[in-house]
């Protein structure tokens, strides 16, 4: 399957603010309107999802009404973005009430977020070929904290096929080799990744096929990337252990680790986010870089899920140039 990318987002077009996840509780609503107002004085219009006001129970609505309302905007031809406020917990309940053979016969448009919104965007490459903006959340983009790396997610949306995307890591940045070595690295293949809370949890299903896409892609190479927002350490270690099994490294050039957002020990004699990596990830044959400026502990580069992407690597710095090819 072809990957597709969105054409670019322009002044004047239509972006649906819709809740597949957690919606917005009435006491963020005054940041939620300085949200939507970021986007109109960008030129943007904005339409706002039925359920994107409410929260029950860590959901926005029911599961039906969920997928049905995302797969509506997703293929409405009026409609020429798509940005949840945030993620939440319960995307992948919405996964097999959607159809992504329809999506796979449909014109892409951006799909932009992270989280929980990764648990979405992922199948939506492997089973529909979509590329989507794996980035900062519309909730983050209002107000003066926004920091110039996360701000590209910007310049990123205003891409379409045949663009490159040059990013380079923020002054936060010091990641590192998991096999300890030094000197500099570089490797190439297509973006794939998200969230590791909830896109290991797609491992084995059809939704979670990330091994056939790296097959199928060996000519690319594919880079996978994983941010954890809430695993504990032992958790941490269980999901990249049930990834390895289900053959998620085996056909990798290299692995991005993002900085990690769970709580973790710094007792060196209890088992420690450090630990995790290495009980899942050692003797993997390709880099794995941790630390990388991806994920829920900003700054956040802007990744093109699906995009040919070149990583260099040096003493700490992790750049990334992506082409939408």
């Amino acid at each position: 399957m072809p990957i597709r990318f969105p054409r670019p987002l322009f002044p004047g077009d239509l972006i649906a603010v819709v809740a597949p996840s957690s919606g917005v509780r009435p006491s963020m609503h005054t940041r939620l309107d300085a949200a939507i107002d970021f986007l109109r004085a960008r030129g943007l219009r904005v339409t706002e999802g039925a359920s994107l006001r409410f929260q029950t129970k860590g959901a926005s609505a029911s599961a039906a009404e969920r997928a049905e309302e995302l797969q509506r905007v997703l293929i409405d031809p009026n409609i020429a973005g798509v940005m949840p406020p945030w993620g939440g917990e319960r995307a992948s309940e919405i996964l097999g009430l959607m159809d992504f053979e329809r999506l796979a016969a449909s014109t892409p448009k951006w799909l932009i977020g992270f989280s929980d919104i990764s648990t979405i965007q992922l199948p939506l490459l492997l089973r529909s070929g979509w590329a989507s903006l794996h980035g900062p959340n519309l909730m983050q983009l209002p107000g003066p904290d926004l920091d110039p790396v996360s701000a590209r997610v910007i310049d990123a949306w205003r891409l379409g096929a045949g663009s490159s995307l040059s990013q380079t890591p923020s002054a936060a940045s010091a990641s590192w080799r998991l096999d300890g070595r030094s000197g500099s690295t570089h490797f190439s293949g297509r973006l794939v990744g998200g969230c590791l809370d909830s896109i290991s949890r797609l491992a084995g299903s059809p939704f979670g096929a990330v091994s056939d896409f790296a097959r199928s892609r060996k000519d690319d190479g594919v880079i996978l990337f994983l941010e954890n927002a809430e695993l504990q350490p032992f958790e941490m270690a269980r999901a990249l252990h049930g990834l390895r099994l289900a053959g998620w490294f085996d056909h990798v050039a290299g692995v991005l680790i993002g900085r990690n957002a769970a709580a973790s020990t710094t007792d060196p004699s209890d088992f420690t986010t450090r630990d995790a990596l290495e009980a899942a990830m050692t003797g993997i044959s390709v880099p794995v870089i941790v630390d990388v400026d991806i994920g829920h502990v900003g700054p956040q580069l802007t990744l093109v899920q699906g995009a040919m992407a070149q990583v260099s690597w040096a003493e700490g710095s992790c750049a990334i140039e992506q082409e939408l090819r």
